[in-house]
């Protein structure tokens, strides 16, 4: 039901490839444009299966709109007063005003959290949808059956948590996986960022195999400074918002139930959570998949005649005028170009369009780095 929804909200949107929109979610066109016509006839109830419940009483009372604060509140019981009245005027419901709805709540003896605001300094975020994503595990923590890492993934521009996964560990070809996933439904963004922790980056400069892939896909690559987590800051607060209403105080016994609590959590977060820096919208009301799709089999690099062409072997080395230089792991059974650039011994080393090192055959060695 939930992904009937996000498909709806999703062709609504403006210049919509209806086909390649059911493409991405696994649907007929034929069942696409039933649900279109049916959630344009009735709005979400008409996404059940006949279902004939109507949305919303037209006749209401003082009492009746405290009850449904109420029931609200017992629904979303870590809300405060501004997110449960953006809430409830989304649903199309007339609304008292915030401080109103804060009385209620003390009034009727429920758990009211902080309300304690602090002052936004230097709020930045991008345009438009797919410009840049933020990528990052959660702390760990365990389970009854080990440790479990949430892999966290945020649109920059609507706050759209596109991947929430419980992972058992922290390895690259666990994040390729399901990145895989996560590029497969909702397409490439122009960029992403990530801290400098394994697997993303390196402290040392050097090249690491997930960025290579990324970039391979035409994906921008981008670090936050180091010891600067305010850098990711919209993913730090989600992490804080993620801790509050799912992980405190909370156990699981297994990786599949937190799995399952996550894919909850992610559907109320994207499509039902107020956000204040978005005026009270949800993400997915800010939100619409790239337009460019992930490429499985991506073209290997094409080098200029006048370059010289070397593969990296198993090791990470390649030989080169009868030196054999070390590379890099991230580099193994890549081609890379060897340009030329004087007199001297010093030669140029590239992957696609990209200054990846320098060679000094003088030295016999070669310098691999992202500060070429």
């Amino acid at each position: 039901m939930e992904l009937k929804k996000e498909w709806v909200r999703f062709a609504l949107q403006p210049e919509t490839n209806i086909r390649a929109l059911c493409r991405r979610y696994g649907v007929s066109p034929e069942t696409g444009y039933k649900w279109l016509g049916r959630y344009r006839e009735e709005g979400d109830a008409g996404l059940y299966e006949r279902s004939r419940r109507p949305l919303r009483s037209p006749d209401r009372t003082d009492n009746a709109t405290e009850t449904r604060i109420l029931q609200a509140a017992g629904q979303w019981p870590v809300w405060g007063a501004r997110k449960l009245k953006a809430w409830l005027e989304r649903q199309g419901h007339v609304m008292p005003s915030a401080s109103t709805i804060h009385a209620i709540l003390r009034r009727n003896g429920l758990h009211l959290p902080q309300t304690t605001q602090t002052k936004s300094v230097g709020r930045f975020e991008h345009e438009a949808p797919n410009q840049l994503w933020q990528m990052d595990f959660k702390g760990h923590f365990g389970t009854d059956a080990g440790r479990c890492h949430p892999l966290t993934l945020l649109d920059d521009h609507s706050r759209y948590l596109l991947c929430l996964r419980s992972c058992a560990d922290e390895k690259r070809q666990t994040v390729q996986r399901c990145l895989i996933d996560i590029f497969t439904h909702y397409g490439l963004p122009e960029r992403m960022t990530m801290d400098n922790g394994a697997p993303w980056g390196d402290t040392t400069g050097s090249w690491t195999a997930l960025e290579l892939w990324l970039m391979r896909q035409g994906i921008r690559v981008g670090h936050s400074r180091p010891y600067h987590p305010q850098t990711q800051g919209k993913l730090e607060r989600l992490h804080a918002t993620l801790k509050c209403e799912l992980l405190q105080g909370r156990r699981f016994t297994d990786l599949e139930q937190v799995a399952q609590a996550f894919d909850h959590w992610r559907q109320s977060y994207n499509q039902e959570r107020p956000h204040e820096a978005l005026a009270g919208q949800s993400p997915l009301m800010r939100y619409r998949p790239s337009v460019r799709d992930y490429n499985p089999n991506p073209a290997p690099p094409q080098y200029d005649i006048s370059m010289s062409v070397r593969k990296v072997d198993c090791n990470g080395r390649l030989c080169f005028k009868n030196h054999t230089l070390k590379i890099g792991k991230a580099f193994i059974r890549e081609s890379l170009g060897i340009r030329e650039e004087r007199d001297g011994g010093i030669y140029s080393l590239w992957w696609y369009s990209t200054k990846v090192g320098q060679i000094d055959l003088k030295q016999g060695s070669a310098y691999v780095g992202k500060s070429f």
